[in-house]
């Protein structure tokens, strides 16, 4: 088999799996009235304040899709919205304590089936580290 085809099958394979831990975080998230993307913004603010654009930019999505998502965790009081001194028209937004407590239990739940999973899967920390240098090679050069 060629590197070419190999790449090719491993991508394949990477999107597969991109999937599946997709819908088993949708899982997840759900068991604590959220979604992946609600988990995936309050993961972002876990270390500090941003803004709505910043978000975009570090989640890869559109500014107008974020800003739904946030509005509808500060409606729920699992974010909060602040002044931001350097632009008056885009506020800050940052985690209340509890969306903190929310994203902590989300976090728990989902390394526990993780945990469980690769356990079944008979998968070491070692493999793992080894086909995310692989990735992260691939990324390097793409």
């Amino acid at each position: 088999m060629s590197k070419a085809e190999s790449y090719r099958l491993l991508v394949a394979d990477v999107y597969e799996l991109a999937g599946l831990s997709r819908r088993s975080s949708e899982q997840t998230a759900a068991e604590h009235g959220q979604t992946v993307a609600r988990w995936h913004l309050m993961s972002v603010l876990s270390d500090q304040p941003y803004t709505v654009p910043a978000i975009a930019r570090r989640l890869g999505l559109v500014r107008q899709s974020v800003q739904r998502v946030a509005d509808e965790l500060v409606a729920e009081g699992e974010v909060e919205r602040s002044e931001n001194p350097d632009h008056q028209r885009s506020p800050l937004y940052s985690l209340t304590e509890s969306g903190r407590e929310t994203l902590r239990k989300i976090v728990v739940d989902s390394d526990a089936d993780r945990t469980q999973r690769l356990n079944r899967a008979g998968v070491t920390v070692a493999e793992l580290d080894a086909a995310r240098d692989t990735i992260r090679k691939l990324l390097a050069v793409l």
